[in-house]
């Protein structure tokens, strides 16, 4: 839920994405965290990104180099150079409607997946957690990810599917959510969920 990704003027819009749908997905995220919130659940936050430098971001001998549409644009916009998902700069950072309260994990990625290159699974594994929900932006790269990385890691994933918004057209949404409840994991909705910490 950084601005990169959520936020107009953020790395998505700059590359052309769809927003449209990102602010409510905002309010639909707040919604599942109270929920946690209420249900006594570890909230996990994620940033996507490199050192201003992009160092981290990997060479020309990384595919990261080659297939970040991020970093391709920082090459072709130079005066964009080290500003997309470059650490403590605003794009990296998460939307004001999402801070981190006391309690939370936060998590620095620098590859779309939650556990590649993280502590995510010992600080999952440290605190006896096996239940994942999932949401955020964008569906189909760092969420999906993630969530395949689990289920390959034997966690239980459920996608939160109103609570995403994808990253391209809105069939690559639906393909995700089509593709976690067939073969990675389950499938919910903000309102199941506020409905089990209503009861």
């Amino acid at each position: 839920m950084q601005n990169a990704y959520a936020s107009r003027e953020g790395y998505l819009d700059k590359a052309g994405f769809d927003l449209s749908g990102t602010r409510s997905v905002i309010g639909n995220v707040q919604k599942v965290v109270a929920c946690a919130r209420l249900l006594g659940i570890t909230v996990v936050w994620f940033q996507n990104g490199w050192d201003p430098e992009g160092i981290e971001a990997g060479g020309p001998g990384s595919p990261n180099y080659w297939k970040s549409n991020a970093l391709r644009l920082m090459r072709e916009r130079p005066a964009l150079e080290g500003t997309l998902l470059a650490k403590g700069g605003w794009d990296y950072a998460l939307v004001p409607e999402m801070q981190p309260a006391p309690g939370d994990l936060l998590i620095q990625k620098p590859r779309y997946g939650g556990f590649n290159g993280t502590p995510l699974e010992m600080m999952l594994r440290a605190r006896g957690i096996r239940d994942l929900l999932f949401c955020g932006v964008a569906t189909n790269v760092c969420v999906e990810s993630t969530l395949r990385e689990a289920f390959h890691r034997e966690f239980w994933p459920v996608l939160v599917e109103d609570a995403c918004w994808q990253g391209g057209p809105r069939h690559v949404h639906d393909a995700t959510v089509f593709n976690v409840r067939t073969f990675f994991g389950w499938v919910t909705t903000t309102a199941a969920l506020s409905d089990l910490a209503a009861a």
